[in-house]
């Protein structure tokens, strides 16, 4: 009865979309980058559709929007995305707000069959059928009449989970160990930081590989983001992207404990793109009819030592 009663009791307001263009509206203050109000941006901003909390667009658009620059609107999305508000696929353009839809409920099953339009023009991605099935369990809680409903608007089944991580999957997760590592690692201190805090990082200071990696995950961010360049070229000069991520395995190891150092987090990127570009570790060559590159010795041996790691570490997690 007391859940009953906190629900009945839940106030709730409208916003209307075009609000972000109307004349007088613009021509107040802007708001200043902050995650509270890219929150409200992304629950009631121009870029939102009718399916809730799933849209497409990108970081640069977003910002633009905002009169943000793109590294303001990167460190309010990451407060965003640490506290579970959001999740997005800058690659493929896709932005999910995942509890959007508990405070925008479909009034009836009509809205809900209104979808299927919306949801074709949503770039096909990992995250895309992520929100589906999110939305899915959400509608069928409303009853027979919008589950039926539901399964009208998608109009065919769900994309079964591939068996073997996708490209991108991989990248991430060396990635993610790679910042579990890094952990351990006492940072290199800034040149002439005098062994005092600084704050936040000028863009032009240079730091080492393991103060990279703590900064990208202050931001909330993979070191290698989804819509880095690097998966361009990859794409035009036909190199898998799997072995992107093998090439990002071999640049950490090599910079883990090494002295070097770049211009921030963006200089390390480029580092990168030039080791992707140059094939510095030898990993793949390109066959002499023009197709698909292929591995070498070396980066068999490296892709070997990647798949006999993944399964020892899903051997611990069985038997734990």
């Amino acid at each position: 009865m007391a859940d009953a009663d906190t629900k009945s009791t839940r106030r709730y307001r409208k916003v209307e979309v075009r609000t972000w263009g109307d004349e007088k509206f613009r021509r107040l203050s802007p708001m200043p980058p902050c995650g509270q109000g890219l929150w409200l941006f992304l629950i009631t901003g121009p870029f939102t559709g009718p399916v809730p909390g799933l849209f497409r667009a990108g970081r640069a658009a977003m910002a633009e929007e905002l009169d943000w620059s793109l590294e303001a609107f990167d460190e309010a999305f990451a407060e965003a995305f640490r506290e579970g508000m959001v999740k997005a696929d800058f690659r493929s353009r896709v932005v999910w707000v995942p509890n959007a839809i508990k405070h925008n409920k479909p009034e009836s099953p009509n809205v809900v069959k209104s979808w299927a339009t919306e949801l074709d023009l949503i770039p096909e991605c990992p995250l895309k059928w992520e929100a589906i099935e999110a939305l899915k369990a959400s509608v069928y809680a409303l009853g027979e009449a919008f589950a039926k409903a539901f399964d009208k608007a998608i109009g065919k089944p769900l994309p079964k989970p591939s068996a073997k991580p996708s490209a991108k999957a991989m990248l991430n997760q060396e990635q993610e160990q790679e910042q579990e590592q890094e952990k351990k690692i006492p940072l290199n201190p800034p040149a002439g930081a005098g062994g005092k805090s600084r704050g936040k990082r000028q863009k032009s200071e240079r730091i080492g590989y393991p103060a990279f990696v703590q900064a990208c995950r202050d931001v909330g961010q993979h070191q290698i983001q989804a819509d880095d360049p690097i998966f361009g070229f990859a794409d035009d000069a036909r190199i898998p992207r799997e072995f992107i991520a093998l090439a990002w395995r071999a640049f950490a190891t090599k910079h883990r404990a090494g002295r070097k150092q770049q211009a921030g987090i963006v200089g390390w990127r480029a580092h990168f793109r030039d080791a992707v570009r140059g094939n510095w570790a030898k990993l793949w060559y390109f066959p002499q009819d023009g197709g698909e590159a292929s591995l070498t010795t070396v980066g068999i041996a490296l892709s070997r030592e990647r798949d006999a790691e993944a399964a020892r570490k899903a051997e611990q997690q069985e038997a734990a």
